[in-house]
């Protein structure tokens, strides 16, 4: 089969599995060369083939629709596309990988999380983005228009999976972006978070060990100390990610459940793992039958030019339980999030239903009406734009105010910069003295069970730059050099 004949044939499952409606419009042409890797000469013979199997028309001056009966019946189209300066790669130290040990950051986390909430704090230590960067005011007025026409709304319609319309136009954002799924595998949840415990009480039990990065995003590890589960940190690298090496030896002299990884824009490392490493991940999954449970969360904020791949992408076998959400690129006080689980998803729905019940249905029809009507890519590429330039600032200031010996993170995505201060400075200690000051940070014993990020800090650069936050960075640094 030809590249433009597997294009042809992924744009028309996904149409059959209703993806796109009648009447909607796919892809331009340029953007389907782009988000799926291949030639405009490519695109334009697969909208021709669709053009000729009925499936699509083309409209001068506006671009490609789908037709309005669909597509031809009886086909059976083929499945979806199944640093100098920066912190030091973590490497083990001996051969023998670290034991399992049981989980207990909550209480930081949640007196950190406290902390950051203090009046007038500048919010440098935040794990949120910037609120004033949604577009809340439509979303609320799609909202409040929903709460009119329904008075009483029927529970019953979005009982899991969810909303029929959002699943849909999430299939569809999968589908815009090069990477096909099978809306009837998604299932919405409150936020990511959910779906992370819910993936993982699927695949695990009370007891079970539980392969993480290191350093890893502390809601991975909450969700394992909450399931009374243990974790089994990996070295990571602050480039390439989780260290596929390091993690067959763990799998080699021990039994492990689940792998929880974020490979696109890792909080706190903001890495992009390369392609190769993504497959070689799915591999080893694969051969030890290994479920992965992969945060994408920050899939929408990526710095390049095209929305980076998922591990989901390369799962033949079902193991790859994908999660994401709406919270960091649309709608924080939403709590939108779903779960593509693969081979769970059956249990993943079960769980759902038995933990929550249901995601509450007006905000999943009011973001379903702001993806139909609204300019989300517009609005994302403002975003992204945002945050690559706040990006090289934070860097370049924390170069300037911090002492030698201080490394930063170069994020490719994301919005939070980790930074490996001077051995002798203690992220704690400098916490609580950056408070005092009005300056939250996040510190890095948060990203770990054990102490080896005693020495780090996670930074926030979401919030407009302004003259309180470049003082905020300079007494920060003068805190650092005093500790040094």
């Amino acid at each position: 089969m030809t590249r433009y004949e597997q294009l042809a044939d992924d744009i028309e499952a996904a149409v059959q599995r209703g993806v796109f409606g009648p009447g909607e419009r796919i892809l331009s042409v340029r953007r389907a060369s782009q988000q799926h890797g291949v030639s405009i000469k490519t695109v334009l013979h697969a909208y021709a083939l669709l053009e000729s199997r009925g499936v699509i028309e083309s409209r001068p001056q506006s671009g490609y629709f789908v037709k309005a009966r669909g597509a031809a019946a009886g086909r059976n189209p083929g499945a979806g596309a199944s640093a100098a300066g920066a912190p030091r790669p973590r490497r083990p130290s001996v051969p023998k990988p670290p034991a399992p040990a049981s989980v207990d950051v909550s209480r930081l986390v949640l007196s950190t999380l406290r902390s950051i909430g203090a009046q007038d704090a500048v919010p440098l230590g935040s794990p949120y983005p910037d609120p004033a960067l949604f577009p809340w005011q439509r979303i609320n007025q799609y909202a409040n228009a929903i709460a009119r026409r329904h008075a009483s709304w029927n529970l019953i319609d979005d009982l899991p999976p969810g909303n029929p319309e959002l699943i849909r136009q999430i299939a569809r954002r999968y589908a815009e972006n090069g990477a096909g799924v099978d809306p009837d595998e998604i299932v919405v949840t409150v936020g990511a978070t959910e779906a992370i415990n819910l993936s993982l009480q699927a695949v695990a039990k009370p007891g079970d060990t539980v392969a993480v990065e290191s350093p890893t995003y502390y809601a991975m590890l909450h969700a394992i100390e909450r399931l009374g589960m243990r974790a089994i940190e990996v070295p990571t690298h602050p480039h390439t990610g989780i260290d596929l090496d390091a993690l067959e030896r763990v799998l080699a002299r021990q039994s492990v459940a689940a792998c929880m990884v974020m490979p696109n824009f890792q909080n706190p490392l903001g890495f992009r793992m390369p392609d190769p490493h993504k497959a070689r991940l799915v591999s080893i999954a694969e051969a030890h039958d290994l479920p992965v449970i992969e945060n994408d969360v920050y899939q929408e904020l990526y710095f390049g030019e095209t929305r980076p791949s998922t591990l989901k992408q390369f799962d033949t076998r079902g193991l790859v339980l994908h999660c994401a959400s709406f919270s960091k690129s649309l709608s924080a006080s939403y709590r939108i999030g779903w779960a593509l689980p693969g081979r769970y998803r059956a249990q993943v729905e079960k769980l759902k239903f038995l933990n929550t019940l249901t995601t509450p249905s007006v905000p999943q029809v009011a973001l379903a009406d702001y993806l139909r009507h609204d300019g989300y890519d517009r609005h994302l590429r403002r975003v992204r734009r945002f945050y690559r330039q706040q990006a090289r600032l934070m860097r370049a200031m924390v170069e300037r105010f911090f002492p030698a010996g201080t490394r930063a993170s170069e994020p490719q995505g994301g919005y939070v910069l980790w930074v490996e201060l001077p051995p002798r400075v203690d992220s704690m200690r400098l916490y609580q003295a950056a408070l005092a000051q009005g300056i939250t940070i996040g510190p890095g014993y948060m990203f770990s069970m054990r102490n080896e990020y005693h020495h780090h800090i996670r930074l926030n650069y979401s919030y407009p730059w302004t003259a309180q936050t470049e003082a905020a960075l300079r007494t920060l640094g003068e805190l650092v050099a005093k500790m040094a």
